[in-house]
This record gives structure tokens, sequence and C-alpha cells, in this order.
């Protein structure tokens, strides 16, 4: 059993759940209102506008850049589901920019229904 954590762009979140459960993973978890950065240094936006010689965007380069708004969604599904999970994520977050997120996956080592008491990947919904 693995969970598998995405920080995605905020407005791939629909088209993320919408692949996920077209793939018959009906459970997860999404937490909002995050934000980071990797290790790209500016905005795309950013720099066009610099080398457009716009004054809002010159003065931006002066500075940090920023902390942009993120979700993370997590899944736990059994070993054998893990590839075909991370396929759907990626295929949902990928573009050509860069800023499309990460995954990161974690062992699992137990999931129990709080309700029923039972361990296991049968408390899964896949």
């Amino acid at each position: 059993m693995k969970c598998v954590m995405a920080i995605i762009r905020i407005n791939k979140m629909n088209q993320t759940k919408k692949a996920l459960l077209n793939a018959g993973i009906t459970s997860m978890t999404a937490t909002g209102n995050v934000s980071g950065r990797g290790k790209g240094l500016w905005d795309a936006k950013v720099l066009e506008g610099a080398r457009e010689n716009k004054p809002e965007a010159i003065e931006l380069l002066g500075k940090e850049p920023p902390m942009r708004p993120q979700r993370i969604v997590q899944i736990i599904v059994p070993q054998k589901m893990v590839k075909r999970v991370v396929e759907i994520i990626i295929e949902a977050n990928q573009t050509p920019a860069p800023g499309d997120g990460k995954i990161f996956v974690f062992p699992t080592t137990d999931a129990i229904n709080v309700r029923t008491g039972a361990h296991g990947d049968p408390v899964l919904d896949v």
C-alpha cells in the first residue's frame, strides 16, 4: 500500500479529479490554499514582459520569485496501482511550461476504516 502525493497547479484540480474518477479511483484527499515554488527563478510571463520593456515586469525581476498557489492531492492505493495513478496525474497535469508540480510516493503501512475497524487493502475504495 502506498500514498501517492501530488503537488499540482490549482487550476488543474478538476481535470485531475475527473481523470482519476474515470480510471475508477474514487477516493482522494486534497488540501487547498497551499503555496510553493520550485527551482525555476521567474514566471515566464514576467520574463516575457521584461523582454518587452514593461516597467512592472522589470521591477519584479529585482525581487524574489513569488510563491504560487497549489493543491496537494493524496491517494492511498495498493502497490499494484501506483504506476497507473502516477501516469494519470502526469497526463492530467503536464504542460509545456515549468511549474507542473511534483509527485511523491510514500510507503503506507496500514489503512483502517474508522466505522468498521477493518484493516489493509480491503478498506481502500479501489
